[in-house]
């Protein structure tokens, strides 16, 4: 099923409206309390990462669920970007600034607003190395990944299950991604180019996987 879409601007109401249709979500596929529980603490933490990013584009919320698997789906606007703040972005991207963004969901919002830039005009997508050294591109800022861009049709493609792989033997970023809520509840967070939007989609699967791990 595909819920109903809530539109996301800079009225943060909005955010009030996802966390609904999420509630909709698991009343009307009747999850039991623990896994609803954990998807709406998924919406939230997704939530919090919203509001720098509606600030300066449009954009749309959406949940799907497939079976046991759970998909909320974030779409935003590229072609909402101004002038300024396309400058202000290069001049971030340049600086390297963004990539000691705190906590996986900044990072995620440093992927995002990476991605805008490079689906508002191609040309301005940071190649790796380039900016940032080679491994701190691709685990944190636009982690291009040939298979999934193949998979989804997105141009440019990042994901914190990749990330998760790259960080397992750095002491740092794993201990934050020890700290993460989002991490921990979420199978996977994917970040997309598609055309003029930037996809994000956070994944959950409520499998016999999960049921024989959490089962007590």
């Amino acid at each position: 099923m595909k819920s109903n879409i809530c539109m996301l601007n800079e009225d943060l109401t909005c955010l009030e409206a996802v966390l609904a249709e999420v509630e909709k979500v698991t009343t009307y596929n009747a999850l039991e309390d623990k896994k609803a529980l954990r998807l709406r603490l998924s919406a939230e933490e997704l939530c919090g990462m919203l509001p720098g990013l509606v600030e300066n584009f449009s954009g749309e919320f959406w949940a799907e669920s497939e079976g046991n698997s759970y998909e909320l789906h974030v779409e935003l606007k590229a072609d909402d970007m101004s002038i300024e703040l396309r400058d202000e972005l290069i001049s971030v991207s340049k600086s390297g600034t963004n990539a000691a963004a705190k906590g996986i969901m900044g990072k995620i919002r440093a992927v995002a607003e990476t991605m805008l830039l490079a689906a508002f005009d191609p040309t301005l997508a940071v190649p790796a190395g380039e900016f940032y050294d080679y491994n701190s591109y691709n685990m944190g800022l636009g982690y291009i990944d040939p298979t999934l861009a193949l998979e989804t049709g997105y141009a440019y493609s990042w994901s914190l299950y990749n990330y998760k792989s790259a960080v397992e033997e750095k002491e740092d970023e794993y201990a934050e991604l020890e700290r993460s809520i989002v991490a921990k509840l979420a199978d996977d967070i994917i970040v997309g180019v598609r055309g003029k939007n930037v996809e994000i989609v956070v994944k959950k699967s409520f499998g016999p996987v999960y049921d024989f791990i959490n089962r007590k």
